[in-house]
């Protein structure tokens, strides 16, 4: 048995405690959250293997959370379940991933190499398509308790402020933070822009507007000023020789509730574009001219302060927990809609057909199936992508210490301000 197993878990349990203390005593419960969804979603992924391992007859002898020396461990049946110090993922351990594993003979039929070939897909696979099952919960729970942004529903998000005017004609007229216009001069407003161009032609003209607030309808009549006539800090909103009229008020799309039944399809067609958008992502993130950017980042502090780089350049888990709290302290829908991207991406990367990712794995099997004959099983020899494997190990390297150096020296401006 390892000599750093711990068969107690109150040590470990109360370190835990004092760390959790420190980090709500110096940045709130936030960060602690982020961390310990992150550690969930991670340990989510190792179950799927690990359900899909035991409800195939595979032995599964480790299931442990964490990397580096046994903090705490605990043999139940067949199986040692236990953390471990470094918190940066999870493993589940089934013995005979390759031909070359030195196996016990009474174990061989128990083998991940012995299994059939959709067994040793599905293995592979579960980790991924858990994180699609988050990812689709994530996206259901948002729809179904926050709701979805929707362009027939436009609200009033603020206020203008006009030089020598205490308040906007809008202001004036009664209206509020979060009133949706539904109607101008009983044309149905459809869309942000359809409003903004309805009031830049009605300049001194009167205008009905049909308005709903907390689920009451009622209207207001109000005339649009002449942009011409009105200053903000000393500039005026428009110049030249046509009027263009307004009421003082920034739109944009309102959040509305989503029906169970009607969140089952839209959280699939949401799910379903990020993983599009992920997998185009991901072939961006290993192009030559990310490494290139990252690169000059890294030997640039301008470059690295750049805007535009940094929404462009992947994220490290440092920049990832960020990024998290950042959209925590922001609202639910920012934490749920980073959580699930946080999901798939990770999701498709274990995908990609390269050791030692699970779609390295899912790859081998295709082409030992491809090969075997009914009188003759293929087996590949994984040294012959010793060079291959290391390689791109390597790059995962570098990817790894560009991106925590930058998410530490120059971290990403707060996109939920």
């Amino acid at each position: 048995m390892d000599t750093t197993t711990r068969q107690s878990p109150w040590p470990l349990l109360a370190g835990i405690v004092l760390v959790v203390a420190a980090m709500v005593a110096t940045a709130g419960w936030t960060l602690p959250l982020i961390i310990l969804a992150i550690i969930f979603m991670v340990m989510a992924h190792e179950f799927g293997h690990y359900i899909t391992a035991k409800r195939s007859g595979m032995l599964v002898t480790d299931f442990f959370v964490g990397f580096g020396p046994v903090l705490w461990s605990k043999q139940i049946g067949e199986t040692r379940y236990g953390i471990r110090a470094l918190l940066l993922g999870g493993y589940v351990k089934v013995p005979g991933m390759t031909w070359s594993d030195e196996v016990d003979p009474a174990i061989e039929s128990r083998t991940y190499r012995q299994a059939s070939f959709p067994r040793k897909v599905i293995f592979a696979s579960a980790g991924s398509f858990m994180h699609v099952v988050m990812a689709l919960l994530l996206v259901w729970a948002s729809l179904l308790f926050i709701g979805q942004s929707s362009p027939s529903h436009v609200g009033i998000t603020g206020f203008a402020q006009w030089d020598g005017h205490s308040q906007t004609v809008a202001q004036q007229a009664g209206l509020k933070v979060g009133d949706r216009i539904v109607s101008v001069d009983g044309t149905a407003v459809q869309n942000p822009t359809m409003l903004t161009t309805a009031i830049h032609s009605r300049a001194g003209k009167l205008v009905t507007l049909r308005v709903e607030r907390n689920g009451t309808s009622f209207t207001v009549r109000v005339t649009p000023i002449d942009g011409r006539t009105l200053k903000s800090g000393g500039v005026p909103i428009v110049s030249g020789s046509h009027s263009e009229g307004f009421l003082g008020i920034a739109v944009g799309e309102q959040i509305v509730p989503v029906g169970f039944w009607s969140a089952i399809p839209n959280g699939f067609h949401i799910v379903g574009s990020t993983i599009v958008s992920a997998v185009k992502g991901i072939g961006h993130v290993f192009s030559p001219s990310m490494f290139a950017s990252l690169f000059h980042q890294v030997s640039s502090p301008t470059a690295a302060s750049s805007p535009q780089n940094q929404q462009q350049r992947p994220q490290s888990i440092v920049g990832v927990v960020r990024i998290a709290t950042q959209a925590a302290n922001a609202g639910w829908a920012p934490l749920l809609g980073v959580l699930m991207m946080v999901n798939i991406f990770i999701g498709v990367l274990n995908m990609m057909p390269l050791l030692p990712l699970d779609g390295g794995y899912v790859a081998i099997a295709t082409y030992e199936r491809l090969r075997s004959r009914k009188d003759r099983r293929y087996k590949f020899d994984l040294t012959r992508l010793n060079f291959l494997t290391l390689g791109f190990v390597g790059v995962l390297a570098v990817l790894f210490l560009c991106t925590l150096y930058l998410d530490i020296a120059h971290p990403m401006v707060n996109p939920f301000h």
